[in-house]
């Protein structure tokens, strides 16, 4: 069996890029045939993060600029399976003019227009043989009407920390993220700075980066906020060890989250999560999480005091449960592999320029 897979790419590492490389490796090691083609989007740029991921891949990874259309031929001509990450045009149309199955994981909720590049996303998820949906948030805003049967969910996961520590090595709370507006930095900064907890004993560790840098920084000297550590850029061994080490990851957006992948890597670490009930993070984070409501400043506040306030022995239970809950939630990368043979086993001939 060839695989193809198709994906966009801005240039970085990034939770796409991840899971299309862990799928392509459990292909690969299952002696299934993989490709992989990235397509450039606008403002693509190469970044050291990605050129790192793909050292050493036993499997072709390309890239091809927007519009060029004959790699992207050669290779679905070459494939059984086309698997598009997005409704990608290019994996759906040219899949279906050469004849070959195609399917879909949609990632991002979708957003209702007129405008011709919206009706065609719409238009090529519909002609796509199976859709997987990362979240029945995002599943719902594609088919409002109701559930098609080629239609599933499964949400995306690359490589995530198993390494726990003990109980009583962990302090504090911890946020990572892009810096920027919606993802609720300046919602979190204000909530923690009027909670009523004692902040030597409750730390915040902020992890990420971006344009809010200069106002985060200005905000945490002007409160005289020394609990707060600012840790810059962390490798990924960095990053999974400071989830560990926290006692609560803190992820309070108010963005239509389409699911919410860093709430998933801590509770497989055993750290639950307090969240703001957005999108799909609801469902990322399960039903052990602190809850409040998008943009609610007094209800963030209100979630980290009951979280410092908590007895030990009921946060590790909330710790154990939220853990527990996420392994049933999970699902193996080999379940791709028979969807795609009984998609392929499923299709029907369909001629060179038939979109049959």
């Amino acid at each position: 069996m060839n695989v193809l897979h198709l994906s966009p790419c801005q240039g970085a590492f990034g939770g796409i890029e991840a899971f299309v490389l862990a799928i392509s490796d459990e292909l690969h090691r299952s002696g299934t045939s993989v490709r992989v083609l990235f397509k450039k989007v606008q403002g693509f740029h190469l970044q050291p993060s990605l050129e790192q991921a793909l050292k050493g891949k036993p499997y072709l990874v390309d890239f091809v600029d927007r519009g060029s259309l004959l790699p992207i031929t050669k290779w679905v001509q070459w494939a059984d399976i086309v698997h598009g990450h997005n409704p990608l045009l290019e994996a759906v149309f040219t899949a279906k003019w050469i004849g070959k199955p195609c399917v879909l994981t949609v990632y991002n909720w979708c957003r209702r227009s007129w405008k011709p590049r919206p009706l065609l996303w719409r238009l090529a998820g519909m002609l796509a043989e199976h859709r997987w949906y990362i979240s029945d948030f995002v599943w719902d805003t594609w088919e409002p009407s109701g559930r098609k049967d080629t239609s599933g969910k499964l949400p995306i996961v690359s490589t995530l920390p198993t390494e726990t520590v003990q109980y009583s090595e962990r302090k504090g709370f911890i946020f990572a993220s892009r810096w920027i507006p919606n993802k609720g930095l300046r919602i979190l900064l204000e909530a923690y700075t009027h909670a009523n907890i004692d902040k030597d004993s409750w730390p915040l560790t902020l992890m990420g980066d971006g344009p809010l840098k200069k106002e985060v920084l200005a905000t945490i000297e002007k409160q005289n906020l020394k609990q707060i550590e600012i840790t810059g850029f962390l490798s990924d061994e960095e990053r999974n060890q400071r989830i560990s080490h926290a006692k609560w990851m803190v992820t309070p957006p108010h963005t239509k989250e389409d699911l919410g992948l860093t709430v998933i890597e801590s509770r497989n670490v055993k750290v639950p999560c307090i969240i703001t009930r957005d999108g799909g993070l609801p469902e990322a984070a399960g039903k052990w999480a602190l809850a409040c409501s998008p943009g609610d400043k007094e209800g963030l506040k209100d979630a980290l005091e009951r979280a410092a306030q908590m007895p030990e022995n009921e946060y590790r239970q909330i710790a154990e449960n939220s853990h527990q809950e996420l392994q049933r939630y999970l699902q193996p990368l080999s379940l791709y592999i028979r969807a795609y043979r009984n998609t392929i086993a499923a299709q029907k001939p369909c001629g060179p320029g038939r979109l049959g």
